[in-house]
């Protein structure tokens, strides 16, 4: 089998676009007439093209932006009358990732063939989430589809903002350990060895504290290549051991505690959680299937547990609130506005305003960790320059 990639017109004129696996072009042909099709080219696909498109495609991930666009565009297509249909294919012409847009176009065929937009987009559940099917099965299903896919769009802006906020706020303290370490070997590499020629040459006893530092120094340098090995079997380690069952689960408590990133993580996934359940139970999603839902969106195994359990709680009949509760994750602020909002019917609103509250604590978190770590790395960059001068300042 060999595959053609075809261009067409049908019966009003539109222009079509896609590929299929044949014989020969003469089999294509005779497909894109069953079909109703006028055909304008018929191309065989190379190897080498295929090979390259496989490629492009590995390379170039679909990130959340990127579905938040498509149902944004959607939506609008749809409220304005458009057919899903129409509407998916004339977004799939003009969509840059080749990823995406072969996976558009065969939803495409899917629904062509008579299957429901949730159905098809279902068989791909790495695009298109559980969480994703769930609200697009309850816009089919509740005849506002336009709505369920404003509130798939908004999922994906939020989540895809979080994710930036707290990739920031990782990425500033890799920057500064860094930055450190590269000022630690700029002066054990070029200071440190000019300052013993200096010494050897001078000759006579050193004072005690240059002494002290220049043996450190030397342990260093004599002992670097096992220090270095030592480093990198920890580091095997520890992947070998977060593949485990018991040692990512304690990769996981360690993420929770850490100094102020661990409480970014958590706020971080109590948003999300409060937002995309307040999406979910908007969207009409039942509440056992929103926590079963939200159990596969972390692969944090404490997180994971934490929801679980309220899961099985609520299977047996209490509420979601005291659930929650005691699952032992959730914060009390949680747990108290899930009780208004059950007592008073308005959960899904509720929820959403805890995600706002949680939001703004992520970005005052962020905004502490930033203001801390500065004259934390003025301090040790200070600190190491004051060690070596003062070892030198004492001959």
């Amino acid at each position: 089998m060999k595959s053609y990639k075809y261009i067409a017109r049908d019966s009003s004129g539109q222009r079509k676009q896609g590929s299929r696996q044949a014989i020969s072009s003469n089999d294509v042909l005779a497909y894109l007439r069953e079909q109703g099709f006028t055909p304008i080219s018929i191309n065989e696909i190379s190897a080498d093209t295929k090979k390259s498109k496989r490629a492009q495609q590995h390379q170039k991930r679909i990130k959340s932006a990127e579905l938040a666009a498509l149902c944004w565009q959607l939506t609008t297509m749809v409220e304005g009358g458009i057919p899903i249909t129409t509407a998916l294919e004339t977004i799939s012409e003009d969509i840059e990732n080749l990823q995406l847009q072969q996976i558009l176009q065969q939803v495409l065929e899917k629904m062509q063939r008579g299957e429901t937009f949730s159905d098809s987009i279902s068989e791909f559940p790495k695009v298109f989430s559980r969480l994703s099917c769930a609200i697009i099965l309850a816009g089919e299903t509740g005849g506002d589809l336009p709505e369920a896919l404003h509130r798939l769009a908004e999922h994906f802006d939020n989540r895809d903002k979080l994710a930036k906020k707290v990739k920031g706020a990782m990425a500033y303290p890799a920057f500064v350990f860094i930055f450190i370490v590269l000022i630690v070997i700029f002066i054990m590499t070029f200071i440190i060895p000019r300052f013993r020629t200096i010494f050897d040459q001078l000759g006579g006893a050193l004072p005690a504290f240059t002494q002290a530092f220049m043996g450190f120094y030397d342990m260093l340098c004599h002992n670097l290549v096992y220090i270095i090995s030592a480093l990198l079997l920890i580091i095997i380690l520890g992947v070998l051991t977060s593949k485990t069952k018991k040692g990512h689960y304690l990769f996981c408590r360690i993420a929770l505690a850490l100094p102020l990133l661990g409480k970014i993580f958590s706020q971080a996934f109590i948003a999300m959680f409060c937002k995309t359940m307040s999406i979910l139970l908007a969207s009409g999603v039942s509440v056992l299937e929103v926590l079963d839902i939200l159990s596969v969106t972390t692969n944090n195994d404490i997180i994971k547990a934490a929801i679980t359990q309220t899961r099985e709680r609520v299977v047996e009949g209490s509420n979601i609130s005291l659930s929650m509760a005691k699952s032992g994750f959730f914060p009390n602020m949680v747990v108290k506005m899930v009780h208004v909002g059950e007592e008073s019917g308005s959960l899904s609103k509720v929820l959403e305003r805890t995600s706002d509250y949680y939001e703004r604590k992520v970005d005052s978190t962020i905004t502490t960790v930033m203001a801390l770590l500065e004259p934390i790395m003025i301090v040790t960059v200070g600190g190491i320059v004051l060690v070596v001068v003062l070892a030198h300042l004492n001959i």
